[in-house]
């Protein structure tokens, strides 16, 4: 199994807009062959100061695929690469963590 987390920086006050988009294509990505979890979370304010100060213009998608060819089959989907054309304008960036189970 693969366990991908993707931090998205997006434009200020694009959330909303990027959040839309992303559950627009969930339903699609979750028939994927080999999809096991897909889906975006954003950051919570805990009250701790030994957590970071939640930010607005984050969003975290929390991916599982049963194999590296899966994940990248996702990656060159129809649906995924239309998706990316539609925030490419939002998304100021983006840090990708693969990792497995150790």
């Amino acid at each position: 199994m693969i366990h991908v987390i993707a931090m998205i920086e997006l434009q200020e006050g694009t959330r909303g807009s990027f959040l839309e988009q992303f559950h627009g294509i969930m339903a699609e990505v979750h028939k994927e062959e080999g999809c096991i979890e897909y889906g975006p979370t954003t950051e919570v304010d805990t009250g701790n100061e030994k957590f970071e100060t939640p930010r607005a213009n984050v969003v975290t998608i929390i991916e599982k695929w049963e194999s590296l060819d899966t994940l990248n089959a996702h990656l060159v989907a129809p649906h995924m690469l239309a998706y990316r054309e539609r925030v490419k304008d939002i998304v100021v960036g983006s840090t990708l963590y693969v990792t497995e189970p150790a």
